[in-house]
């Protein structure tokens, strides 16, 4: 009896060359600069372009020079920081050249926060120590604020209402609009008397009502 063809592994290498075809290509660092690693050079360019959110290619060149310099490790640009780079920005999808260069700063924080990490971790003196503890910490507070950045920008500067549990009893309305809402609201009236009545409860404030309503048809 033969069996049934196996189709699970053609498909899936099929689904891994489309996505290879679709993906950032690679930098390849050189003493004399840097270049795009792509069979297709112009495929390449594109590629790079929409990984980066730029529409043209000295903007391409431009994200790219300023990676390469943020990559440096040990006095010299590094491929594995500059990929990693290079796919955070891709994986965040920056939508245009405000974004591809605010996200590029984003990565290049990150990548600076690790390295004065590193540096922390490897302190040789307290010099050092505060030295990198003051770093990163200036560095950690900026990549928040850089996500909030571009959340804003992304909202075209409007705020994110999320209301949550919303539930309407019988006889309820719900409203739909900017709501303010007080601790307590006291409305001042000519007399005290008027004020307490005020801040009495409902059904307390109706006897009361009642019983002067009685007392002034008696007078």
């Amino acid at each position: 009896m033969t069996p049934a063809p196996e189709i699970t592994v053609p498909t899936m290498v099929a689904a891994t060359d489309q996505t290879q075809a679709t993906a950032a290509p690679r930098i390849k660092l050189s003493p004399r600069g840097f270049s795009i690693d792509h069979p297709d050079p112009k495929l390449g360019e594109q590629l790079m372009a929409n990984a980066l959110g730029v529409a043209d290619r000295d903007a391409m060149e431009g994200i790219l020079r300023q990676l390469v310099k943020a990559s440096v490790n040990g006095g010299k640009p590094c491929e594995v920081n500059l990929a990693f780079m290079i796919s955070m920005v891709k994986s965040i999808r920056p939508r245009d050249s405000v974004e591809a260069m605010l996200v590029a700063q984003m990565v290049s924080v990150h990548v600076m926060a690790m390295r004065c990490a590193h540096h922390l971790a490897h302190a040789d003196d307290l010099a050092q120590h505060d030295s990198a503890a003051r770093a990163l910490g200036r560095l950690a507070r900026t990549f928040p604020a850089q996500i909030e950045a571009l959340n804003r920008y992304r909202s075209h500067g409007e705020p994110a209402i999320t209301v949550q549990n919303v539930k309407v009893e019988d006889g309820g309305k719900a409203i739909v609009g900017n709501v303010t809402q007080h601790a307590s609201v006291i409305v001042s009236d000519k007399t005290p008397a008027a004020a307490a009545r005020a801040l009495r409860p409902a059904g307390s404030r109706r006897r009361h009502d009642a019983a002067d309503a009685r007392q002034d048809a008696q007078a």
